[in-house]
């Protein structure tokens, strides 16, 4: 009986006993309930002294490297149900911030302090080099920036072989640079790249059906004739691509 009066003095001469709101007692009590259910064990972690206080939403950070993509206001299951490759694409070119956000969920960098990705790769090696090819020119895609560093001046999306999707205004070219490697033969090499490539892809899948675009992967992409439009160095290859833009069936 003592110890139950000493507890209501402290309770009414604590701010947050004064203070506390409907909900959050009611949160407190379904805890406290459960607890008793559970045993005395789970109640000796359920101290007084860390009552969760409500904070304020926070404001992402100016820099490019730590700022989510765009709000989208579907869940991951429904992105996953809409999930499929898109066969027709209207010529509609994307705003440069969609595209950027686009690009950001494919293979930007969300942990900024250990420069670590949106997708995974063996070692960390982060060998893919991810290309956009759009109507005025081609570039690569700076994940440290999130920004676009130009390659060339001109549209090179018909080299790409894919003319099933030429309407598409953007195509993504997935390159391997195998000399990031530190270990790994030839082979593995390829297999490894191969496997960060359909993480990369399904990134950009489940982007554009949260927000409305239409993409397509595609392997039988002509590497030969985008190598030296490019300009990628000999130990550099060109994997497969992936058509993005507004669906149009």
């Amino acid at each position: 009986m003592v110890g139950s009066k000493r507890a209501r003095n402290r309770a009414k001469s604590s701010p947050v006993g004064q203070h506390i709101s409907r909900r959050l007692f009611v949160r407190n009590m379904t805890v406290f309930s459960a607890a008793v259910l559970a045993g005395s064990s789970l109640l000796e972690g359920c101290s007084p002294s860390t009552t969760e206080q409500p904070t304020a939403p926070t404001t992402p950070p100016a820099n490019p490297t730590t700022a989510p993509a765009a709000a989208s206001p579907a869940t991951l299951s429904e992105a996953l149900k809409n999930r499929k490759s898109t066969n027709a694409f209207q010529s509609e070119p994307l705003p440069k911030e969609k595209l950027l956000d686009l690009l950001w969920a494919a293979w930007g960098i969300n942990r900024p302090d250990s420069g670590k990705r949106t997708a995974p790769s063996a070692m960390n090696t982060q060998e893919i080099d991810l290309y956009v090819l759009l109507p005025d020119g081609a570039y690569v895609y700076d994940a440290k920036q999130n920004q676009l560093a130009p390659v060339s001046d001109q549209d090179l999306r018909a080299k790409t072989g894919a003319m099933k999707f030429k309407d598409a205004p953007v195509h993504l070219v997935f390159v391997a640079d195998y000399g990031k490697y530190r270990m790994g033969t030839q082979s593995q090499k390829e297999l490894w790249s191969s496997a960060h490539t359909g993480f990369i892809g399904q990134n950009v899948y489940l982007y554009c059906a949260a927000n409305g675009l239409g993409a397509h992967f595609y392997a039988g992409i002509d590497g030969a004739a985008l190598k030296d439009s490019l300009k990628l160095r000999a130990d550099q290859a060109v994997l497969f691509g992936q058509a993005v833009g507004y669906p149009n069936e």
